[in-house]
């Protein structure tokens, strides 16, 4: 069973429509003994941080997060939620999160437009369990203003706007997608269904 976790500030129906598509069991819900005993968390989001952690610490779930990610459980945070893993952000106001990741969320400050909304090419930087079949420099579907600062070792994937934007990182059971896996088509698909079955695994 994979926990949806929801928190408020999550695009959490299309999430729901790419589990039903590749036929995994899930449960949407903010209650900490639903996701504690979990099989693996996935952590959408849609905002601002300072909201989300807000929202976060207000149902107890930052402590919940940290406990299931430290005893080894797959979580997967997709766009903001890929943010909050890390260990603070710039946004609005300095603001910390949940620190399962090195690396900080700075302001993108690119010659291009911004939010950085589209289609963009994911080149591949490591190998790794969420790769699995699917071809190397896949196009998926971005929607920031923010993007993580992080150490290279953590980065599956990434995509260039002017910067380098970490598009997929991993470490151990944590993994983040800074794109929209549920809005990129059958690559995203491929990329979710990798997450069920490294939970499986």
């Amino acid at each position: 069973m994979i926990a949806i976790v929801d928190y408020g500030m999550g695009n959490i129906r299309s999430v729901e429509q790419a589990l039903r598509h590749i036929g995994a069991a899930y449960i949407v819900t903010d209650e900490a003994e639903e996701i504690v005993n979990s099989n693996g968390i996935i952590l959408p989001g849609v905002g601002a941080f300072p909201r989300a952690m807000r929202s976060l610490e207000e149902k107890g779930l930052v402590s919940v997060l940290q406990k299931v990610a430290y005893a080894g459980k797959p979580l997967l945070g997709i766009c903001l939620g890929m943010q909050l893993l890390f260990e603070e952000s710039e946004e609005i106001e300095r603001t910390k999160g949940l620190g399962l990741l090195p690396g900080r969320v700075r302001k993108l400050n690119v010659p291009y437009k911004i939010p950085h909304m589209g289609w963009n090419q994911l080149q591949k930087k490591t190998e790794h369990p969420l790769w699995n079949e699917i071809e190397e420099e896949p196009f998926v579907y971005y929607v920031h203003s923010y993007y993580v600062q992080c150490p290279i070792e953590v980065v599956v994937g990434g995509s260039e706007y002017g910067v380098f934007v970490p598009g997929l990182v991993a470490r151990e059971n944590v993994f983040g997608a800074q794109f929209h896996p549920e809005k990129s088509g059958e690559i995203g698909i491929q990329i979710l269904r990798n997450f069920k079955e490294v939970i499986e695994g």
